[in-house]
């Protein structure tokens, strides 16, 4: 249901803003002009009876300005009607308070936040470990790892271990990193370069 965004009363002006169900309600109120009140979402809002300030800025169930009414009077509006009185912003004065199906907006709030939690995708990053001169066969099969991790949305941290004098030779290293890059250049970038940490070669790779 659309609110208008800003509402004048005389000299005092009230924007009310749409719920928002990941971050409640955001109402801004001031007799000389505007500052921000975020209602803490930590805490259900108070319903009905639990109303105790009065008088209250009321918004209709279809988001219109009913004014400012006892909360009494407000009540019994919304008992007319089935529904029930919840303050969406207790720090405003007077308290604004809107008509509406409680039980209705916790359940759409909770689905909402079950869809959100869903989509939402930690990124890992996993770490594949190469030596110089790997062979064929496990060369393919750590890199098919890589390719995995990648595919899941994680970063890969391709690590080039040397034993003894073969940090003599970092550029035996470096093919080897380089060609895993080549590998999986059709679903990775390079995030990192090849740099050299101690007595390994490490390169970050990321998902396109």
């Amino acid at each position: 249901m659309a609110i208008p965004a800003r509402v004048h009363t005389g000299r005092e002006l009230i924007a009310v803003c749409d719920a928002d169900s990941s971050q409640g309600f955001a109402f801004s109120v001031s007799s000389t002009g505007v500052r921000t009140i975020q209602d803490s979402t930590k805490r259900p809002p108070r319903v009905n009876r639990q109303i105790r300030i009065s008088p209250v800025r009321v918004i209709g169930a279809d988001g219109s300005q009913l004014g400012i009414l006892e909360v009494d009077a407000a009540l019994s509006m919304a008992q007319e009607l089935g529904l029930d009185l919840v303050e969406v912003a207790a720090a405003a004065r007077p308290p604004v308070v809107r008509i509406m199906d409680y039980g209705k907006f916790k359940f759409e709030q909770a689905k909402q936040a079950r869809l959100a939690k869903k989509k939402q995708h930690i990124i890992h990053l996993k770490e594949v470990k190469y030596r110089p001169g790997i062979d064929d066969h496990d060369f393919d099969t750590k890199t098919r790892h890589a390719r995995k991790f990648l595919e899941e949305g994680n970063k890969v941290k391709v690590t080039l271990m040397f034993r003894g004098r073969q940090i003599a030779h970092p550029e035996l290293g470096r093919a080897v990193v380089e060609r895993v890059s080549q590998e999986l250049a059709d679903l990775a970038k390079v995030e990192s370069a090849p740099t050299m940490e101690g007595k390994s070669m490490t390169m970050i790779l990321a998902p396109k």
